[in-house]
């Protein structure tokens, strides 16, 4: 048999009609040494599973738990880093240290602090503030600094000692090298979104704040690093013996689908199943520009406007103001009423599409066939899509309140979470060996059944094309 560091890959996998999935999966990519033993092929794909499962997905684990575990702090850095904005606080600190550094520890540093924050233009429209009133925003984002730096470590250390352990599979390194590098571009682009409040005119701006195309790029990387972090886990949860049960469940069902409804049933199942996984990239695609929408909100303040749902304010459904701005591309970005009024409808219909994406999977025979796991995901990501609506429409209603609005931010991350899941959870199909899966279907169906069969997993050459 074929050992790769605690992976087993047997010849019924090796030379078995769903081979590609081990020589083809994207983080698995073995060193490769022989060993003394083979397995027997007399049953390739009903041993295949039981054979690997034990070895494979126990080496790797530690790797998943490691990358899953970062996302996670990720995701709280996220939702402080909103509350940071959310609260006024991320001006506060009017320098950076790669490093980092201690706050101040006595009334005398508070004070010098207090004193550099006071040459900015923030202070200028904020003259009020007291000392206390500081130390209030200014822990806020010295909090935020230093998350991103834990993470570097909670990233960093782990992966040294993978490393220097012979843990990682050789094909993970060009995708840990990206989680790298967007670390630390991250904390670079923080800085360089702080500094566009540090220099901005007072006299231009009623109130100083960020860019909001700064802000859109520092949250963009935040969410494009979680969703590396979590897919990548995901990918070591599900080693290659995980989509050959998926794909054997799924050629029998097809085999069962040609013996009983003819040569257009198991097409039609194929075709529908296939239906879902497009579904769900679509959904995630569409959630992804929903939440660069959501921080073009948030950097102009726009939820603090059009406090009415769903017109905006008591006449209109689109503001009449929405093209006031010139020249006109400005106004998807830094006019208050369009902005918002794109993530209106961007969020309604990512929620949409979400649900379209559940029906399809409840539709005939399909929910039946889908993995339990895939079932599962939907039903939480449909759940998790109207919970989100919600608090945004609640977080409008009640002019933003911070926990709310923070708890909003939050449920983009969950919601992300799910649907990466879903789609995750039907990958199999995109490696599906149609001819191979052809072959093993049964003989016995008869002319037109074994023609059925046929049929359907033609169907799947659309797999390709993914």
């Amino acid at each position: 048999m074929l050992r790769v560091r605690g992976m087993i890959a047997p010849a019924a996998i090796r030379r078995g009609p769903l081979a590609g999935f081990w020589s083809r999966s994207p983080v698995l990519q073995p060193r490769r040494r022989l060993a003394s033993t083979t397995f027997a092929d007399a049953s390739p794909l009903a041993s295949s599973s039981a054979t690997v499962s034990s070895s494979s997905s126990t080496s790797l684990r530690p790797l998943a738990y490691w990358l899953l575990g970062t996302g996670a702090l990720v995701a709280g850095m996220v939702t402080v880093g909103g509350i940071t904005r959310l609260t006024k606080s991320g001006l506060s600190m009017t320098d950076w240290r790669v490093q980092g550094s201690l706050p101040p520890l006595n009334e005398t540093e508070w004070q010098a602090e207090f004193a550099r924050y006071k040459q900015f233009p923030e202070y200028q429209q904020r003259q009020s503030m007291t000392l206390d009133e500081f130390k209030f925003i200014f822990y806020w984002e010295w909090g935020h600094r230093m998350m991103g730096r834990f993470i570097g470590l909670a990233y960093g250390l782990p992966f040294a000692y993978f490393a220097v352990r012979g843990r990682i599979p050789r094909s993970l390194y060009p995708r840990l090298a990206t989680l790298f590098a967007l670390g630390g571009g991250q904390g670079l682009i923080g800085w360089w979104m702080v500094k566009s409040g540090l220099e901005m005119d007072p006299q231009q701006r009623k109130e100083i704040r960020v860019s909001p195309y700064r802000l859109t790029a520092h949250l963009g990387m935040a969410f494009t690093t979680f969703s590396l972090l979590i897919w990548t886990g995901m990918d070591l949860f599900h080693p290659p013996e995980h989509a050959v049960r998926a794909a054997t469940a799924l050629k029998t069902q097809l085999a069962a689908a040609a013996r009983t409804g003819g040569p257009q049933a198991s097409q039609e199942l194929l075709t529908r199943v296939l239906r879902v996984r497009h579904l769900g990239i679509a959904s995630a695609g569409l959630l992804g520009v929903t939440i660069l929408s959501g921080a073009f909100v948030a950097g102009n303040d726009a939820g603090r406007a059009y406090n009415t749902f769903p017109k905006m304010g008591e006449d209109f459904w689109i503001p009449p103001e929405v093209w006031e701005m010139e020249p006109k591309w400005r106004n998807f970005f830094e006019n208050t009423a369009l902005v918002q009024l794109d993530h209106r409808v961007l969020a309604l219909s990512t929620a949409g599409l979400i649900s379209a994406t559940f029906l399809a999977a409840r539709r005939g025979q399909v929910w039946r066939v889908l993995p339990a796991e895939t079932r599962t995901a939907l039903t939480a990501t449909v759940g998790m899509a109207g919970a989100q609506v919600a608090l945004g429409i609640s977080t409008l209603l009640m002019y933003v309140p911070v926990p709310l609005a923070a708890a909003h931010q939050a449920g983009s991350l969950v919601l992300l979470s799910l649907l990466s899941w879903s789609v995750h959870s039907l990958k199999f199909l995109k490696k599906l060996p149609v001819q191979s899966v052809q072959r093993s279907l049964p003989k016995s169906v008869g002319k037109g059944g074994a023609e059925g069969a046929s049929a359907a997993v033609e169907g799947g050459k659309m797999v390709a094309q993914l």
